[in-house]
């Protein structure tokens, strides 16, 4: 009878994950495949794919060039998320601690930008930080800044901006975390005598350890393969990879070049998911080891 019930509950799993599994394998699994496959063809002379197989495209990524655009997009990637991740821990703490009707605004504040196109989002900045622009402007007036100060097509515009679009998705997570972590943790360590900063490092941070993962992934894989904020607020001298991927794509039409710029930052953004899940899996072993007295 009981081996009669795990069939029925493996079969009702299998039920209820297969839409899942088919989606995620039609619509990621095989075009990840492809890119990969394409990056072993040669380039045709009228542009697109060539017949036959080959490894020019993976020598051609030698570029002596590309070190530096790699470096560029991989330290900006880490530095957007670490800033958002600052950002985000206090806004979320203090989003779970307010009342209920200032939280619901609060949480509206940060959803807000998502009803506003993205493109008009970026170059509302472009607009803000231009010559003549406001931020320019009132930074002059506050003696911060000097004439000549050029605010656009610089890495720190591009670095703000990437900031500015991708900190709503660290807050969320943690948010979520925080809702539901129990605050009478840290007062119950207050009273054993941690000061706040300790409370909240050593029993607030732990608590809101998934929320944390959720959000640095979240934010970083997409960091990675940023082209459209590097391109309107940076310029050539901000290239990131996702910039030499649109260019290989539409304007060389070397498709194998680019499957294999995208096959490199695929790699990339399966590395840290994969740390994730390993100490993901490494805490959930931990917690379930049953203590011996």
């Amino acid at each position: 009878m009981s081996r009669t019930v795990d069939q029925r509950k493996k079969l009702t799993e299998w039920l209820v994950s297969t839409p899942s599994l088919v989606w995620l394998t039609v619509l990621f699994v095989i075009p990840t495949l492809t890119i990969f496959a394409i990056a072993f063809r040669p380039v045709s002379l009228d542009g697109g794919i060539g017949a036959g197989w080959t490894l020019d495209t993976w020598r051609g990524l030698s570029n002596p060039n590309y070190p530096t655009i790699v470096w560029r997009t991989a330290w900006m990637s880490a530095a957007t998320t670490a800033i958002c991740i600052l950002l985000a821990v206090p806004c979320g703490y203090f989003m779970a601690r307010v009342r209920d009707t200032w939280r619901q605004t609060l949480l509206l504040l940060v959803i807000v930008p998502f009803w506003t196109n993205f493109l008009v989002r970026v170059f509302a900045w472009k607009e803000l930080l231009h010559p003549e622009g406001l931020v320019k402007n009132i930074l002059l007036a506050f003696g911060l800044v000097g004439p000549d100060t050029q605010l656009l097509y610089n890495e720190s515009a591009v670095l703000l901006v990437l900031v500015y679009t991708h900190l709503p998705f660290a807050i969320l997570p943690i948010y979520a975390a925080a809702e539901k972590f129990d605050f009478r943790l840290m007062e119950a360590a207050r009273d054993l005598g941690a000061g706040a900063l300790r409370a909240f490092w050593s029993v607030f941070i732990p608590g809101i350890q998934r929320g944390l993962l959720t959000a640095i992934l979240v934010v970083l894989i997409p960091a990675l393969g940023s082209y459209v904020i590097p391109d309107i607020m940076g310029g050539p001298s901000s290239e990131m990879i996702g910039n030499k991927i649109a260019q290989r794509t539409f304007s060389d039409r070397n498709w194998p070049h680019a499957s294999g710029l995208a096959a490199l930052l695929t790699l990339a953004v399966l590395g840290p998911m994969m740390v994730t899940l390993l100490l993901q899996g490494r805490k959930g072993g931990s917690a379930a080891k049953p203590e011996v007295a």
